[in-house]
């Protein structure tokens, strides 16, 4: 299983009137997670951009079991689900600092050629940095 983590402090700005995690605060998180797990890989959205190729989200699911509260310790696990063709999806669960379940997601994102504004076929650049492909 391939995988990162990052972390961070629910911001105050990120609460609702109950002082909790607002819950559309969490694709920011998800967003946040899957970039760092492809700059871990040596991919940044943009040198992507920069080669013309863009990843936008085509489908976002979120389970919310726990509230998160104002300067919790926030743990984003980002999984890569499978090898990436057209598309690349991303399990997610979300921690609390006790490593109790805050959400668990699911992102799938397709490559589009930024000009052509049409899908492709994962770069065989990216594959290579996701030491997926020779």
């Amino acid at each position: 299983m391939d995988f990162n983590e990052i972390s961070f402090r629910a911001r105050y700005s990120e609460t609702d009137q109950m002082g909790v995690i607002y819950h559309g605060n969490y694709a920011q998180y998800l967003e946040m997670g899957r970039v760092e797990w492809l700059r871990n890989k040596g991919v940044s959205y943009k040198s992507m951009e920069e080669n013309g190729v863009m990843l936008p989200v085509i489908s976002l699911q979120t389970k919310y079991k726990k509230s998160a509260f104002y300067d919790d310790l926030i743990i984003v696990r980002t999984i890569l689900k499978k090898t990436p063709s057209v598309r690349i999806e991303f399990d997610f669960v979300i921690y609390n600092e006790a490593r109790e379940i805050l959400a668990e997601a699911n992102v799938e994102l397709v490559f589009m050629d930024m000009e052509k504004r049409r899908p492709i076929k994962c770069p065989d650049y990216i594959l290579k940095k996701l030491h997926l492909e020779g």
